[in-house]
């Protein structure tokens, strides 16, 4: 038996499975619904909305499946979250990376297998749509194209539930989105020992721009700084709108000086918006760097509480 590998976006992927707040909730009918038209259509005893946690497999949906879970090293959810296609198995006892997989030699008695990757808005994949059977069994291309199009209708599910952590305005992640995904974030960081900084900005001046030149305006400027942001951060910083002119970043496998580093590319950023007339007046920001060590835990709301202390010495400082 082969164990599936870790996709090469792990951290990232699991950081955004967790921020969903969905492992370990109760079943949906929007997603049992998805299954059980899978199950419908392609005449299987099992259909599954499979999400492929750190150690684990665990089944948002399931027909046919007594476990609402399984060993992720022994999923076949697992294979496929590592590339693109469907996934396909048609006979699991001549495959050697499955011919010994006790899903295989016993309960549920796995021979044929075929799931669709879903993905995240960020492109992460975070589990399988899936439909197994006892018995082999073909899979054409008109199947796998059936089975892709449940999929999209599976991953628009889960984009509803990532609109409730996501900022109308900006579309970076709300205070929700931000306290979610930072908890597991942390999480992270103290099991592998990745030190980081929380940096807690706040625009100046915004006032004095929704009076000069009115609300919509100043919607665009919240706008061109969440732009910004994300442009200057990496894939795996978590990047939010706390509310109103409050911005916070969450970095990861980063010191103190990195992250001011950062803010100093931020506000060159900003400034070249004002010279090539993207904005007419220059977007300023005071902020505070909190570092924390991987090594021992720390509490979210701590890291807040400072940084917001530092960035109103920051301004006060201006």
């Amino acid at each position: 038996m082969k164990s599936p590998d870790k996709p090469d976006d792990e951290f990232h992927r699991l950081s955004t499975l967790r921020g969903l707040n969905i492992l370990d909730t109760p079943s949906e009918e929007r997603f049992d619904r998805l299954v059980r038209t899978a199950k419908r259509l392609f005449d299987v005893p099992i259909a599954l909305v499979s999400l492929v946690d750190e150690n684990r497999q665990w089944f948002k949906s399931s027909i046919g499946m007594a476990a609402k879970e399984t060993p992720r090293e022994v999923s076949f959810c697992g294979h496929a979250i590592l590339g693109d296609d469907v996934f396909i198995i048609e006979d699991a006892v001549e495959d050697p990376r499955f011919a010994d997989n006790p899903l295989v030699t016993g309960e549920p008695f796995i021979r044929f297998y075929a799931g669709c990757p879903l993905r995240a808005a960020n492109g992460c994949k975070l589990g399988t749509l899936c439909v197994i059977d006892t018995e082999c069994r073909r899979f054409s291309e008109e199947d796998q194209k059936a089975l892709q199009d449940l999929a999209s209708m599976v991953e628009s599910e889960l984009a509803a539930m990532v609109l409730a952590t996501q900022d109308e305005l900006t579309q970076i992640l709300n205070r929700r989105g931000f306290m979610l995904l930072a908890e597991q974030v942390l999480t992270g960081c103290t099991r592998h020992g990745l030190s980081g900084a929380l940096v807690f900005i706040d625009l100046d001046n915004f006032k004095g721009i929704n009076d000069q030149w009115g609300h919509r305006e100043g919607d665009r400027v919240l706008q061109v700084f969440a732009d910004g942001l994300q442009a200057e951060v990496r894939e795996s910083d978590l990047c939010a709108r706390l509310g109103g002119d409050e911005f916070v970043l969450l970095l990861t496998d980063t010191r103190a000086i990195q992250a001011q580093v950062l803010m100093d590319r931020l506000r060159r950023h900003l400034a070249e918006n004002k010279s090539t007339g993207k904005t007419d007046y220059l977007i300023e920001f005071s902020h505070g760097v909190v570092p924390f060590d991987g090594n021992h835990p720390v509490e979210l709301g701590d890291l807040l509480e400072l940084g917001d202390v530092l960035m109103y010495r920051d301004k006060s400082s201006a």
